[in-house]
């Protein structure tokens, strides 16, 4: 138990709710329980180096693959790996989820600063913690809720133009930001009730061009949007994945 953090968070209570008693701030009964039951990034971070970090173990073999979950602690799931890390969450998180390098792969101080040059926006995630246990480096990210658009290929789920409109404002607003987005394909970019989401921005401090976005607008362009967007259809994994090698194959011929 910590009595310093606990001492702080009830002076911060106090001082908040002194400001809502002489209409400072406006605060709900809904949002007074929202101040006192949501965990802080302390108590997240204490959850996050006590119960995962001990027992997990993370490989990355190849760096064009992603990271290999080789243990993983018990009540924590895997939400998905990318190639230097894995993205994890437990049921004692609702609104967060965590993000850890594999050991050896670069990339943790760089998404630190993209995100500080983000700020907040609606269409990306933001950092609520960044820390370090041994040779596992961790991010703390606000969760994002929605279907990538691999996955509304695999479910045969519509993706809306207004979807392709928002994550165009969205890498705009980045390069406002003094970032370079960068690795924007399908896994990477999501639907969630309607809108368009930004969910992997590790790659924004990249200079050289990356024309993935573009290409995969194209395909929406000239494949989805006539043949799949009324009447979407399944599309078996195995179809997606080869499309996939073949683009890979096809950059590495053009670059």
């Amino acid at each position: 138990m910590n009595i310093w953090h606990d001492i702080d968070e009830g002076l911060y209570l106090l001082y908040f709710c002194r400001r809502a008693f002489y209409n400072e701030v406006s605060i709900t009964w809904k949002g007074l329980q929202r101040l006192t039951m949501e965990p802080s990034s302390i108590e997240l971070a204490d959850l996050v180096e006590r119960t995962l970090l001990p027992g997990l173990e993370l490989e990355s073999v190849q760096p064009e693959e992603p990271v290999l979950v080789k243990e993983l602690p018990g009540n924590w799931t895997k939400l998905g790996a990318g190639n230097y890390a894995g993205v994890f969450t437990h049921p004692n998180l609702h609104d967060e989820v965590v993000k850890v390098y594999a050991p050896g792969r670069p990339g943790w101080e760089n998404e630190l600063e993209v995100y500080r040059k983000l700020g907040e926006h609606p269409a990306y995630s933001s950092c609520r913690h960044a820390g370090q246990r041994g040779d596992l480096r961790y991010l703390i990210l606000k969760k994002l809720r929605g279907k990538t658009f691999y996955q509304c290929l695999v479910q045969g789920l519509t993706i809306p133009q207004q979807v392709i409109d928002d994550i165009d404002a969205a890498l705009d607003y980045a390069r406002s930001r003094g970032l370079y987005p960068h690795d924007v394909h399908g896994k990477n970019v999501m639907v969630s009730e309607g809108r368009g989401l930004v969910v992997d921005v590790s790659d924004f401090l990249k200079y050289e061009p990356c024309s993935m976005w573009d290409d995969l607008k194209k395909a929406y362009s000239y494949l989805y949007s006539p043949l799949m967007s009324n009447n979407p259809v399944p599309v078996p994994e195995w179809v997606l994945n080869g499309v996939r090698k073949g683009y890979r194959l096809f950059r590495s011929a053009h670059s």
